[in-house]
């Protein structure tokens, strides 16, 4: 038990501290109204997320420990949205298209109303 949550600990931490460092990198010196550093992590993070839910897949039990460093530590500090990403694929995947969708308008949707009643309710 420890060794998993110190594996996705770790994983965590690296993954946040370089999703940071290149946000700060891409936004250096520029000022776009596209944001343009969390939608490029978030594109990359699906993209780590799937190669290694597609090298790890074959032999899970075998790459669990790897698994919990990787996808949920690193890729989970580095974007929650390759989760999200990973989530939908299994959906359609098992041909739950309807659940997708739900799924995908929901978090949008309640996620901003949210966002925004939050900062509503402290100001």
């Amino acid at each position: 038990m420890w060794k998993s949550i110190l594996l996705v600990g770790s994983g965590g931490f690296i993954g946040s501290t370089l999703r940071y460092l290149i946000g700060m990198w891409i936004q250096k010196g520029n000022s776009f109204s596209f944001p343009w550093a969390t939608f490029l992590i978030n594109i990359t993070g699906c993209f780590l997320i799937g190669v290694l839910t597609g090298f790890l897949q074959k032999n899970v039990q075998q790459h669990q420990l790897l698994w919990l460093l990787l996808a949920t530590g690193f890729c989970g500090g580095f974007t929650t949205f390759s989760s999200f990403a990973l989530e939908n694929v299994y959906l359609i995947k098992n041909t739950l298209s309807y659940y997708a969708m739900l799924y995908t308008i929901a978090s949008i949707v309640v996620g901003i109303l949210l966002c925004r009643f939050g900062i509503w309710l402290i100001q």
